[in-house]
């Protein structure tokens, strides 16, 4: 079971449709999100990381800095980053939000933070609308965490993409 915040982008993202695809980044209207705006983010696919365009509130008091334009993976421990480039792929590739379960602090205080994908407006799927869920009464109230621990992350909902499969064209492996 999910915080409830994360449940409500998970709800907003799947209400946009297209169940077949990746939906389109202005089918997303961000005030679906309310209250959550300042717990959200857009951030661009960048090689195996990602980008922030844009960061709530909540997120820049968080990390202690502002964050558009910057990389998200270098917020995560070393041994972590593994797991979050998998799960940004994989939010991709699978075209269905990813959950990340992650420790913040000294105390390692709980949050979840949700990964959906969208397309950009050349029609490219690499936006990521994310939300930050603290889970605990002191994850609400940390600033200034410089590193994340991520601890699981698991894909939410049916894989809305075939899988890839291989081709053979007279005994030729192609795409």
């Amino acid at each position: 079971m999910f915080h409830s915040d994360t449940q409500t982008l998970i709800d907003t993202w799947t209400a946009l449709g297209e169940a077949a695809v990746i939906p389109d980044r202005a089918a997303f209207d961000p005030t679906r999100l309310g209250l959550l705006l300042p717990r959200a983010f857009m951030a661009v696919r960048r090689g195996d990381g990602a980008e922030f365009r844009l960061a709530g509130s909540w997120i820049e008091t968080f990390h202690g800095d502002r964050l558009a334009g910057t990389a998200w993976l270098p917020w995560w421990s070393e041994t972590s980053q593994p797991l979050v480039i998998d799960a940004i792929t994989r939010t991709f590739r699978e075209a269905r939000p990813v959950v990340i379960v992650a420790g913040a602090g000294d105390d390692e205080a709980a949050l979840e933070i949700t990964l959906t994908p969208l397309r950009g407006s050349d029609g490219a799927a690499d936006r990521i609308l994310g939300l930050y869920a603290p889970a605990t009464a002191a994850s609400r109230d940390l600033v200034d965490v410089d590193s994340l621990t991520a601890r699981v992350s698991v894909g939410v909902g049916d894989v809305r993409r075939a899988p890839l499969s291989l081709a053979t064209i007279d005994g030729r492996q192609i795409a």
